[in-house]
């Protein structure tokens, strides 16, 4: 059996509850950003160049992005291969995307596919849940894989073909369906978050985690909205050439 899961803390918390004979595969890309319209198409020349300018200039260790590629392939081949899979999900737009994403990938084939879900079903900050914040024990009785229906398989994949084709630069997941958006909401608070005196951009940052809804918005994500916005400059960063954010200072311009 093939479980899959959304990143390597979840990975971890689900591959102590396996028995042998099972094996764990981790998806690491936060499809809730970012454009899809090729990540289905090896090299993914467009999702490699998004996360490469996500990612700040000097921060180590880089990741291998072309490991998005090779979730593409492997991905491509799961049909065709005699395991079952059984996927790992919560309330992350990630999450979800992934699940929609495997759908499609096994839509129509013989492979099994199983879920596990971990989630409320409420995607809002403060009721939302991801594989990787539960408990062990929690974790460990929320363990009852349940076979995914042909219909809940179309509907998914139509979900993932849909996301593809909007290629939105954000995916929220709000009551069951993804919704996609540009940057402007999401660079309006953060904008909102900073004040006219220096303050930790950090702090603006954790304003913004803190009331959004939909999809979890990384420290990284933030940082890299952060200093497109300075580029712009709609506010001012202390060391916009730096590679981190915890020691920055951020405030808006003046006048």
């Amino acid at each position: 059996m093939w479980h899959i899961t959304c990143g390597d803390l979840a990975a971890d918390s689900v591959r102590q509850l396996l028995a042998e004979g099972n094996e764990v595969r981790i998806l690491r890309d936060d499809l809730a950003v970012g454009p899809l319209a090729d990540i289905e198409s090896p090299p993914c020349k467009a999702r490699m160049a998004f996360w490469e300018g996500v990612w700040p200039f000097g921060l180590e260790p880089r990741p291998d992005f072309s490991g998005i590629a090779n979730d593409a392939e492997w991905l491509a081949r799961l049909a065709d291969q005699p395991r079952q899979v059984t996927v790992w999900h919560g309330d992350s737009a990630s999450e979800q995307l992934m699940l929609a994403r495997v759908a499609a990938a096994l839509e129509d084939s013989a492979v099994p596919l199983h879920e596990v879900s971990c989630g409320t079903g409420d995607s809002r900050v403060g009721a939302r849940m991801a594989v990787s914040m539960h408990a062990p024990d929690a974790l460990a009785a929320l363990y009852q894989p349940r076979l995914v229906k042909p219909a809940r398989i179309a509907d998914l994949s139509n979900q993932w073909r849909a996301a593809i084709e909007e290629n939105a630069a954000i995916r929220r997941w709000v009551d069951g369906r993804f919704l996609g958006e540009d940057h402007s909401r999401i660079d309006s608070e953060l904008l909102a978050a900073c004040g006219n005196d220096w303050m930790p951009l950090a702090r603006a940052m954790a304003e913004v985690m803190a009331h959004c809804n939909g999809f979890f918005a990384t420290d990284l994500f933030l940082y890299w909205r952060a200093r497109e916005l300075a580029k712009r400059g709609e506010i001012l960063i202390s060391d916009v050439a730096g590679v981190g954010y915890s020691k920055a200072q951020v405030r808006r311009p003046l006048g």
